[in-house]
């Protein structure tokens, strides 16, 4: 009997929840949107070798609790494994070949909590591209077959604001990739450390101009 009286006051307290956050959702989606434009470097391991994945962002802000946008992300590190080729007099050669990838972004970031300084945020982002190997054989540029490359990276977000037009942040993910070699599914999993420098121009804007027409209808700068 009082597991099942458990059971039903667990029930009751997960679907409470899931109504604040979808009323919360709600009232944000109807809020009046801003710009949400970023360029990222997101820090992992491939291979067990520390590598770096740049992207660019642009997305739209509602109140600076839901961002919902799109992107484009890149290998932008050297990634190699040793290849034997054999030119055209017969030749042994060996040579590196890299690993290449490129992906199209969905993100969406939602924050839970908020407290003057400090903001925590659920951060989700799936990405569909392709990834491929390259060499140069003393002539041109080699490209393997591209296959279909598919992210999943799950996470959480910290920030930090230093001053109401600037802040601090540190995304730490998980990156999953759900497609389709043995490669990509053992050698690209893993974690992701994004530290971040925030600037909020509109907040800037505010500081600096306290009695402008534009602050006066749209701020103050805030926390």
């Amino acid at each position: 009997m009082v597991r099942i009286v458990f059971c039903i006051i667990s029930v009751c307290i997960t679907l409470h929840i899931k109504c604040q956050i979808l009323d919360t959702l709600s009232t944000l989606i109807h809020a009046r949107p801003s710009v949400d434009a970023r360029l990222e470097s997101r820090y992992s391991f491939i291979n067990h070798t520390a590598t770096k994945v740049s992207g660019v962002r642009l997305g739209v802000s509602f109140k600076r609790k839901l961002r919902l946008g799109i992107g484009y992300s890149w290998l932008n590190s050297d990634i190699k494994e040793p290849l034997t080729i054999t030119d055209n007099n017969g030749t042994t050669r060996y040579i590196n070949n890299y690993f290449k990838f490129g992906y199209v972004c969905y993100y969406a970031d939602f924050v839970f909590h908020k407290k003057y300084r400090w903001q925590l945020s659920v951060p989700i982002q799936v990405g569909t591209g392709m990834y491929w190997w390259q060499y140069h054989n003393g002539k041109q540029l080699i490209n393997s077959k591209k296959r279909l490359l598919l992210f999943y990276e799950p996470g959480i977000t910290i920030q930090f604001k230093v001053f109401k037009w600037c802040g601090l942040g540190l995304d730490v993910c998980a990156r999953l990739a759900l497609r389709n070699t043995n490669y990509v599914s053992n050698q690209l999993n893993s974690f992701v450390l994004a530290p971040k420098i925030l600037i909020w121009f509109d907040q800037l804007f505010y500081s600096v101009a306290p009695k402008s027409k534009i602050t006066q209808k749209y701020g103050p700068a805030i926390w």
